[in-house]
């Protein structure tokens, strides 16, 4: 089976909604063993919408529509289904009843807009809403399946759960059952292009196959595999991660919702290692990822953010001299910024972070995007130069992993 996913409403085209629902269902879609090839946004345009429809039915089985069922005159989702299948709008007795008992219960009249909401193409079902008022649908004709949601995930999801997913996965199992599994290894310090060409044989694989994903300041490798079962899946997955992992060792951190933070976490929790942080450019940016991690208490110790030269002097206790000398963007700035956080709380590791994040206060010789990480063990100190693109805020996010997988490359070697 393939399906199509369209979301619906003009909102998602101009940015102000992010749409989270059609993640979602392909996640949904996937584990069932239903290939999606295809996902579209539409605005709230009858014309358009009934292309998307008409281009959706040519090359899948099923098709999902997200939105456009609410009570306004853009609602248009199921009268557009109607008109794409040649087919009269009729009221559904039982969704008429749920949504008049819906207003009754609060004590609302109901208006003639909201029992627009109880009409669905003659051939379908409706699809009961628990939540509000808008009732899915459901229409099958000439060998394809329509399935209209609602658009909000707080009424989309619990219809997915207790009636589409169900149905779907009857429908399926009347075919050849399949599923399709997915693990994306996370991978850091090393570029998207060196990555890929360690691997560039590995990425010739049909089944499973591995598909690159550049992120800030990482890399993710989604190992996909398609299977009659999800034993066989998972074994395919791991047999060909074992080959990746052997190829990039550790520059792979994690696994799916791992993030180099809660890595990083887990690894001083292990070694039974007090972290401090002493940041200028990153705002606190880094003290902010680790301290959303559970248990982080039990090894971050404080986090001081001195961003003036006054206050790196006064908090860090970096001689006034050794900034005048060498600037505070420096590698000695860096590495007196560590020492100075280890030393003010007592921790057995830190890290100092100085840099130009921009868009001004760059030159010739440092450059915006120049940052300097200080690292402070207990066998030293030292500093890692990096220049970074992109804007400011892409620099302080690419700060903040370098950072942390500065300290992750130490802790890997001291376990």
């Amino acid at each position: 089976m393939r399906a199509e996913i369209i979301s619906v409403g003009t909102e998602l085209l101009l940015g102000q909604i992010v749409d989270t629902n059609a993640p979602y269902l392909s996640k949904v879609l996937s584990s069932l063993g239903i290939d999606i090839y295809h996902r579209a946004t539409v605005g709230d345009n009858a014309v358009r919408l009934a292309d998307a429809l008409e281009t959706a039915l040519s090359r899948a089985d099923l098709v999902i529509t997200i939105g456009g069922l609410g009570p306004t005159q853009d609602d248009l989702t199921k009268e557009t289904i109607a008109h794409v299948l040649h087919e009269e709008m009729v009221m559904d007795p039982e969704s008429e009843k749920a949504i008049r008992s819906f207003f009754d219960r609060r004590g609302i009249p109901v208006i003639q807009s909201n029992l627009k909401q109880a009409l669905r193409p003659e051939s379908g079902t409706s699809i009961p809403n628990d939540v509000g008022t808008a009732p899915g649908a459901v229409v099958e004709k000439d060998g394809k399946i329509i399935i209209a949601l609602p658009g909000p995930p707080g009424e989309m999801i619990p219809m997915m759960e207790n009636s589409v997913i169900p149905l779907l996965r009857d429908k399926v199992a009347q075919g050849t059952r399949a599923v399709i599994e997915s693990r994306v290894l996370h991978v850091c310090g090393i570029g998207e292009s060196a990555a890929e060409d360690k691997i560039k044989d590995l990425l010739a694989t049909e089944n499973p196959t591995i598909a690159p994903l550049a992120h800030s300041g990482e890399v993710h490798l989604r190992i996909t595999a398609k299977s009659p079962d999800r034993q066989t899946a998972g074994r395919m997955i791991s047999e060909l991660e074992s080959k990746v992992r052997e190829r990039l060792g550790d520059y792979v951190y994690g696994v799916d919702e791992e993030t180099l933070e809660s890595v990083v976490v887990r690894m001083l929790v292990e070694r039974k290692l007090k972290l401090a942080l002493a940041e200028s450019c990153t705002g606190g940016l880094v003290a902010h990822r680790i301290t959303n991690v559970p248990g982080s208490s039990n090894v971050f110790v404080a986090g001081i953010v001195a961003y003036a030269n006054d206050a790196k002097i006064r908090f860090l206790g970096i001689p006034e001299g050794l900034l005048r000398k060498h600037g505070a963007v420096s590698a000695e700035t860096a590495e007196a910024m560590a020492q100075g956080a280890a030393s003010k709380v007592g921790a057995d590791v830190a890290l100092g972070v100085t840099g130009i994040a921009g868009p001004s206060g760059g030159t010739a010789d440092k450059p915006v995007g120049l940052v300097f990480i200080g690292l402070r063990t207990p066998d030293g100190v030292r500093a890692v130069r990096n220049v970074f693109g992109g804007g400011r805020l892409e620099i302080k996010q690419r700060t903040s992993q370098a950072a942390l997988n500065l300290l992750r490359t130490y802790l890997i070697g001291h376990g």
